[in-house]
């Protein structure tokens, strides 16, 4: 049987070459796919047709992929290439190759603090922009930050994610791992939040700066699951061990692992923002904080499992980016045929701009270069 589950399957246009690895629902391989010409990594779903559970698997597998398939184009998320069926009805994603995860790298050796708060603000915006999507991660931690061909963090994993509706909270299953989850997640008084996120990303980076996870202690029989659950329900923060200067880290990650949400930082973008404070006051060079426009990301829906079928397009026919690009090309051709215009109207582009996430100061909002061109002097 183990023998069964450990064949690759067949995909048209792909070359097998080895296993990566495996989940709990899924395993990971290694292709080669045909055309274009690249490596990739492949995640199929293991559960078969006959599963009790291969209906509910299938929709969480294929809700992976939208979310993914949305968000991908954030430059500190997964890139996903293909979703599809193999040879033997397995669903599989193939995605960008990463060769290597920072939770491996890190684990009992300690990253250099510029690793760590680059780390923190790439993923800060990635999660922003989810979370603008409607998405919650709820699986942050070190083993879902991935390492690029090119060295640079990027987040992986949205197998357990969910989608909210326009906002709100909505009843979802209950998923955790103990030494990165909150408080409020470990009693079960909430399945996710903006707020759990921030204490996850808190306790992966902390993870990253000390070695080991925040509430984890050097005697490894005080580190049993109960043992860890208690000392997170307490939230008492414990300064980076053996670590000289890290005064200003420690008090920024004590903020993202408050006991209650209200304690934390509002939002990842607020969070960002102050790791790149922490990024100027030790004389690092400061990463971008980088977060998608709402104009330029459609929500991400809920679709049930086996509806897939001929696409019925739910994106409007001109976007609200298009509409004001518009609206500016036609300002422009007036202003060239000699009408003067009261610049007044102009105001609610920039505030739906500054709506849509367009900020200041160091973050940076993918898109902005078309408004430049377009509109040069808004």
């Amino acid at each position: 049987m183990a023998e069964q589950q450990l064949r690759p399957p067949g995909i048209p246009g792909f070359s097998y070459v080895r296993p990566l690895g495996s989940g709990g629902f899924a395993q990971v391989h290694l292709y080669e796919q045909d055309m274009p010409r690249r490596v990739v990594a492949v995640k199929v779903l293991d559960a078969g047709q006959g599963s009790p559970n291969a209906t509910r698997l299938r929709e969480v597998f294929e809700g992976e992929a939208d979310v993914m398939a949305r968000l991908s184009s954030h430059p500190s998320v997964v890139t996903i290439y293909q979703a599809s069926i193999s040879l033997d009805g397995s669903p599989y994603i193939a995605m960008e190759y990463c060769p290597a995860s920072m939770g491996a790298l890190t684990k009992g050796q300690p990253a250099q603090l510029s690793d760590v708060l680059d780390a923190g603000v790439r993923i800060a915006g990635a999660l922003e922009t989810a979370h603008r999507a409607g998405v919650l991660h709820r699986d942050i931690k070190p083993s879902n930050v991935l390492l690029t061909t090119l060295g640079k963090p990027v987040l992986a994993d949205f197998g357990i994610a969910y989608v909210t509706k326009r906002g709100q909270p909505e009843e979802a299953e209950v998923a955790m791992s103990i030494p990165w989850s909150a408080p409020e997640v470990l009693s079960l008084k909430v399945s996710g939040s903006v707020a759990t996120e921030v204490w996850a990303l808190g306790a992966t980076l902390y993870t990253f700066a000390a070695g080991r996870s925040p509430f984890e202690l050097p005697d490894r029989a005080q580190n049993t699951r109960s043992k860890l659950a208690d000392r997170i329900t307490k939230a008492k923060y414990v300064p980076v061990p053996g670590a000289q200067g890290y005064e200003l880290f420690d008090r920024v990650m004590a903020r993202a692992l408050g006991r209650t949400p209200a304690d934390r930082f509002g939002s990842m973008r607020e969070f960002g923002e102050a790791l790149q404070e922490l990024q100027r006051r030790y004389g690092f060079e400061v990463t971008p904080l980088e977060i998608v426009a709402e104009a330029w990301l459609p929500r991400v829906e809920s679709i049930p499992a086996g509806t897939r079928g001929p696409v019925v397009s739910t994106v409007a026919s001109t976007s609200r980016a298009e509409e004001r690009a518009r609206l500016l090309e036609e300002r422009r051709g007036a202003d060239r045929d000699g009408v003067v215009h009261d610049r007044a109207p102009l105001s609610p582009v920039k505030a739906g701009l500054l709506g849509a996430g367009i900020g200041v100061g160091a973050v940076i909002v993918i898109g902005a270069v078309l408004w430049a061109t377009l509109g040069g002097g808004l």
